[in-house]
């Protein structure tokens, strides 16, 4: 969530595909209005809203919901391979960004020529 917020409100003329943790309405408001750039995530139930309302809302947040996730899921699929096949998230004795930088590229680079051969 953080890099979210840090780094991602700077780039512009940009859509986001993203989870629902990582909707910020405030965030995103300030990102359409200032850079041309929005987050799509899944739709949120929000806690307290009356059950009526959110009966009539049902129909357009699964709609929308689902097309999020259609468009997510390739991109999710690439990250479980690189996972599985490159161990990219075993980085624990990783100190410093170099490190991780050279321990990111090189899995990549083992799982790319694995996948060639």
């Amino acid at each position: 969530m953080t890099v979210f917020k840090d780094a991602w409100p700077g780039i512009e003329n940009r859509t986001f595909w993203g989870d629902k943790i990582y909707f910020v309405n405030e965030l995103d408001q300030y990102m359409v209005e200032h850079q041309n750039s929005e987050m799509l995530a899944p739709v949120k139930a929000v806690k307290g809203m009356p059950e009526v309302i959110k009966q009539r809302l049902k129909a357009a947040d699964d709609l929308f919901s689902t097309a999020v996730s259609k468009v997510r899921q390739p991109i999710e699929a690439i990250f479980n391979w690189l996972i599985e096949k490159a161990g990219i998230q075993n980085a624990s004795k990783v100190r410093s960004t170099r490190g991780l930088m050279v321990h990111a590229f090189g899995r990549l680079a083992a799982a790319f020529i694995t996948l060639a051969i």
